[in-house]
C-alpha cells in the first residue's frame, strides 16, 4: 500500500512513518521541502528503502512536483497523511495562511484527482476551537468563534476546507491536544509549549524562588504524548469504521493549569509554588523582550493566555474509536516525572531551544 506523507522528518512524522511501517505491505513517499532534505534522507535511511523522500512544496500548486511524479502519485497512492504545518503560536498570517491553508489545499487537489485513493488522514488541532469557552465538541467546528493567534485561526480555515471536501475524499480528521514528549522516555524534539513553564520554574529555582500562584483552577492545560498521539493515527488507519470521524486525541480528565504548574514545580524543585504570581500584564512586557523570552527557553508571551483560558475538549468519539483499537490517552500525571527528568538532563542541549 502506498502513502503519501507530509511533515517529515518531523517529530510525529517520523514516529507515524516507523508505525505505518509495522505493516509489511506500506510504503511511504515523504513530501519535503528542500531546507529539510539532508536531514529526511538521513532519516529515510532508517527505514531500508521504504520510504521515499519527494522534494516539493505544498504551498505551490501540484505540491512543487514535476509533471510526471504527481500524476504517478494521483493514480497509485492509496492513503495521504497531511502533518505539514507551521506551529508556532507567533507565526505571521501570511506564512500561516501559505502553510496550513494554501498547503492543505493543494494536499486536497492532489487527494480529489486520485485514482485509488482509500483515506486522508489530517491532523488538525483542539485548539481550532480558539476563544471558546466551557465543553467543545468534537463534531463542532465553526461557532462563530474568535482565536487568539494566527496559528489557530488558519488551522480552522484549513479544516474547514477539510471537512468540505469529505463528501468527496473519505477523511479522519485528528484534534490533538498539547503534544509533549514520549511517556515512557520524556524524549521531545523541543521544549516549547508546557517546557516553557518548565523554564520558567527553573530559572525561579536558581534564585531560591518559586513561581507563585500560577494558573487557574477553572483553565485546563491539555497535554498529550507523542507515542499516544503516534500510535491513535496508526490504529485508526487500520480501522475503516473511523473513516468520517473527527476525534479529540485529548486527555479525558485534564488537570487544570494551577495544579499542572504546581505539579511541574514537584517534580523539577521538589516543592509546591507559593506566594503571589508574577502579574500577567508584567510578564507580558518582560516576554517582549527578546533576552528575557531567551533566558526562559523561548517562551513568547502568546503562550501565556492558554494558562487563563477556561475549555474542555469533549472525547466521546475518540475514546469510543479508540477503546476498540485498545488505547487512551494515559493521564499526566502519570508521565510527568519522565518528561520532566529528561528536561532536567538536557537542559544544556541547545537543539532542544525554542527559537527566540
Amino acid at each position: 500500500m502506498r502513502c503519501l506523507l507530509t511533515g517529515f522528518p518531523g517529530f510525529i512524522g517520523t514516529r507515524l512513518v516507523r508505525a505505518l511501517l509495522e505493516d509489511d505491505d506500506v510504503t511511504v513517499d515523504a513530501l519535503v521541502e528542500p531546507r529539510m532534505l539532508d536531514r529526511a534522507r538521513a532519516a529515510a535511511r532508517e527505514f531500508g528503502g521504504r520510504v521515499r523522500v519527494l522534494e516539493g512544496d505544498i504551498t505551490v500548486a501540484r505540491l512543487g512536483l514535476d509533471e510526471a511524479t504527481y500524476v504517478d502519485l494521483a493514480a497509485t497512492v492509496a492513503r495521504v497523511y497531511h502533518l505539514a504545518a507551521v506551529y508556532d503560536l507567533a507565526v505571521s498570517e501570511a506564512l500561516a495562511t501559505r502553510v496550513n491553508v494554501e498547503g492543505t489545499r493543494h494536499v486536497l487537489d492532489l487527494c480529489r484527482g486520485s485514482a485509488r485513493l482509500e483515506r486522508l488522514h489530517y491532523v488538525s488541532t483542539c485548539y481550532v476551537g480558539g476563544e471558546r469557552t466551557g465543553v467543545v465538541l468534537e463534531s463542532e467546528l465553526d461557532e462563530g468563534q474568535g482565536f487568539k493567534n494566527h496559528y489557530e485561526a488558519t488551522k480552522f480555515a484549513a479544516e474547514a476546507l477539510v471537512r468540505a471536501s469529505m463528501p468527496r475524499v473519505p477523511t479522519t480528521i485528528y484534534r490533538p491536544g498539547i503534544v509533549v514528549g514520549d511517556s515512557r522516555t520524556g524524549q521531545t524534539q523541543r521544549f516549547d509549549g508546557p517546557y516553557f513553564i518548565l523554564w520558567f520554574i527553573h530559572r525561579m529555582n536558581r534564585f531560591g524562588l518559586t513561581v507563585g500562584a500560577m494558573g487557574s483552577e477553572d483553565a485546563t492545560f491539555n497535554a498529550v504524548p507523542v507515542d499516544f498521539v503516534v500510535d491513535a493515527i496508526a490504529a485508526c488507519s487500520r480501522d475503516p469504521e473511523t473513516v468520517g470521524a473527527t476525534l479529540h486525541l485529548a486527555d479525558r480528565d485534564p488537570l487544570t493549569t494551577a495544579e499542572f504548574v504546581r505539579l511541574l514545580s514537584r517534580e523539577l524543585t521538589g516543592r509546591d509554588p507559593r506566594g503571589p504570581a508574577v502579574p500577567d500584564p508584567l510578564m507580558r512586557a518582560a516576554l517582549r523582550l527578546r533576552p528575557v523570552r531567551r533566558h526562559l527557553g523561548g517562551t513568547p508571551y502568546e503562550s501565556l493566555v492558554f494558562l487563563s483560558h477556561p475549555v474542555r475538549y469533549d472525547t466521546t468519539e475518540a475514546t469510543r474509536h479508540l477503546a476498540r483499537n485498545g488505547l487512551v490517552c494515559p493521564p499526566f500525571a502519570g508521565y510527568a516525572p519522565v518528561m520532566v527528568d529528561f528536561f532536567r538532563r538536557n537542559l544544556d542541549d541547545e537543539s532542544l531551544r525554542a527559537p527566540v
